[in-house]
């Protein structure tokens, strides 16, 4: 049954974004360009975090909603969690942000 708790937004996303926390080990199906796909997911992975759902080499972009996000910082393998440990975002840390920068950015 194709996992329906995953969104994959644009046929050229290559992550997908969780609807539901998922455990590492789990298999589930997807719905990609009209094809079924069984990935493993390879660790834990929260509500509204991301994994890729294609391999995305070291230095690729990372595209969700259609958009560059930033870059693969190393291999990054199907089912793999995508978030700050492997992935330069275009936007910067936020987590690392000084009050000056976080201001900046919401404005």
């Amino acid at each position: 049954m194709v996992e329906r708790h995953v969104a994959i937004v644009e046929p050229s996303d290559n992550v997908a974004t969780v609807l539901r926390d998922m455990q590492g080990g789990e298999s589930i199906e997807l719905n990609i360009d009209g094809e079924t796909k069984t990935i493993e997911i390879a660790e834990d992975i929260g509500f509204g975090h991301k994994f890729a759902i294609q391999p995305i080499p070291n230095g690729e972009t990372i595209t969700k909603y259609g958009k560059s996000i930033g870059n693969a910082t190393e291999d990054i393998e199907p089912g793999d969690r995508v978030h700050v440990h492997n992935v330069e975002s275009n936007y910067g840390r936020g987590d690392l942000a000084d009050d000056d920068q976080a201001k900046v950015v919401s404005e």
